[in-house]
């Protein structure tokens, strides 16, 4: 069935579909950052299938009996909505709550039916144990056996989801039909986006957007078709005065310690290239240890950070580096700058934005790391790398990304260049390529039986001169779509 409200999302409506039409009961759970659209796909695919829609609510009140009252109030609510009685008797716990559900769907008479947990996180609120128990209760008692009941829990709290539901070795251990982790748009997808509600904007123009916004749907909403990029990079970032809550509700409510989370993205924030964690926890001034760990994976899994390996040194490091480019911008332009953060229009060509450009352009094409495969015509990469060394001259050099295929024993190094229009190889930057290049050669991570290819990838070409001849292959803007 074709969704023509629905960008994308190809394998994941697959899996709904796939769900709906299943002769079992179906338990799935979907997570992935805030305003990625978890919420929009469920709704669209499933729409009047849903015949049960609970959506859990951030409270900051920390009184445990009060926040969980006001969630029951709401799932109670939601009920009444869809047709019980109100003569029906409150929940006081979950259990109740769970058993007036099932009360309401044993008198559907509707062959499959979705139930749809919205934010469970926040529905679970700061003392989980008992709605997971009830939930899992629930499941296993009753709606495992029905065969006809597809749960859907969604929730934006990564850490939450994956600590008591995904990986969970209590009631819900083992029950779970899959779990979808939704992603932000890839630049093709974007584009797509682009050009169903109106816009004409050039590839150019739709990377700068995709660098400031990142994939994130519910940024592109507010995007007006009205008004140019400038202009509406200037309205969403530099005039809204409610931006700072933005980036703080990207991370409050996410985590039990969303401070601690803050800490590291803003840290994070002040190096582009990332840290290793030991790095990371002398700047935010917390020891090392199994909560740290934590915090790092679940940024991972919530697709802020990414971690990467950096060799060169005795030791591979594992490098942690801010991969959300909503926040990276904030961070760049906006925070703790007030008055000074000026406007976009006044900062576009100027050295700032091509120091912010070059390296979120960077960025950019590592997140799009299968299409400059596909360019490359590789098959399988083996592994990828950033790679830091020194030339026989004794100069320093590094390579941000290196792309090693055993198959063909060949190591593509490749140097990512962000223009407006074709990139010019200059003599001094040519001396830099080979320097790079004589340095990978003698360097412990270069296999000696490999070939090495140099690519150049950037937003326009580069031009044909004196300079490029050791350019081996080229990869554009266009290919990363």
């Amino acid at each position: 069935m074709a969704y023509h409200s629905i960008i994308g999302r190809k394998d994941e409506i697959k899996k709904l579909e796939k769900f709906l039409k299943s002769p079992k009961s179906e338990f799935v759970a979907i997570y992935g950052r805030r305003r990625v659209g978890k919420s929009y796909l469920v709704e669209e695919v499933y729409r009047d299938k849903i015949v049960f829609r609970a959506v859990g609510a951030y409270i900051k009140e920390k009184d445990e009996r009060t926040y969980k009252q006001i969630q029951l109030d709401h799932f109670y609510e939601s009920l009444l909505d869809c047709g019980m009685s109100e003569e029906t008797p409150h929940p006081s716990n979950w259990r109740e709550a769970f058993r007036l559900l099932r009360k309401y769907l044993e008198g559907l008479r509707t062959k499959r039916r979705v139930v749809f947990l919205d934010e469970l996180p926040w529905l679970a609120g700061p003392q989980s144990s008992e709605l997971i128990t009830e939930l899992g209760y629930f499941w296993n008692s009753w709606a495992d056996r029905q065969r006809n009941i597809v749960l859907v829990v969604c929730g934006s709290a990564t850490s939450w989801m994956l600590d008591n539901v995904i990986r969970d070795y209590g009631g819900l251990h083992g029950r779970l039909t899959d779990k979808i982790r939704l992603l932000p748009f890839t630049l093709n997808e974007c584009e797509q986006y682009f050009k169903k509600n109106g816009f004409r904007l050039s590839r150019y123009e739709i990377a700068v957007a995709y660098m400031a916004f990142g994939g994130i749907p519910y940024y592109l909403d507010r995007i007006d078709n009205e008004r140019n990029l400038s202009e509406n990079i200037d309205n969403f970032f530099f005039k809204d005065k409610q931006i700072g809550q933005e980036f703080k509700d990207v991370y409050t409510g996410l985590y039990s310690t969303s401070e601690r989370y803050v800490d590291v993205v803003k840290a994070l924030g002040c190096r582009f290239y990332g840290m290793t964690r030991q790095e990371l926890a002398e700047t935010i001034g917390v020891e090392l240890g199994g909560t740290f760990s934590k915090i790092l994976d679940n940024l991972h899994e919530s697709g802020i950070t990414r971690e990467y390996p950096r060799y060169g040194k005795e030791r591979v490091e594992t490098v942690y580096q801010l991969k959300d480019f909503f926040s990276i911008f904030y961070l760049h332009f906006i925070h703790g700058k007030g008055a000074e953060s000026g406007n976009w229009r006044s900062i576009q060509r100027t050295p700032t934005f091509y120091a912010w450009a070059g390296n979120t352009f960077e960025l950019l094409c590592i997140e799009h790391l299968s299409m400059m495969r596909d360019k490359l015509r590789i098959a399988t990469v083996t592994r990828n790398y950033c790679w830091r060394g020194i030339a026989p001259n004794g100069t320093a050099a590094q390579i941000d990304l290196v792309l090693e295929w055993k198959g063909e024993r060949t190591d593509y190094l490749c140097e990512m260049k962000f223009s407006e229009h074709e990139f010019t190889i200059t003599k001094q930057y040519e001396r830099e390529l080979e320097n790079k290049i004589d340095a990978f050669l003698h360097g412990k991570q270069h296999t000696k039986t490999h070939s090495i290819q140099l690519v150049m990838v950037t937003t326009n070409g580069i031009t044909e001169n004196e300079h490029s001849k050791d350019v081996n292959q080229n990869i554009i803007l266009d290919d990363l779509f």
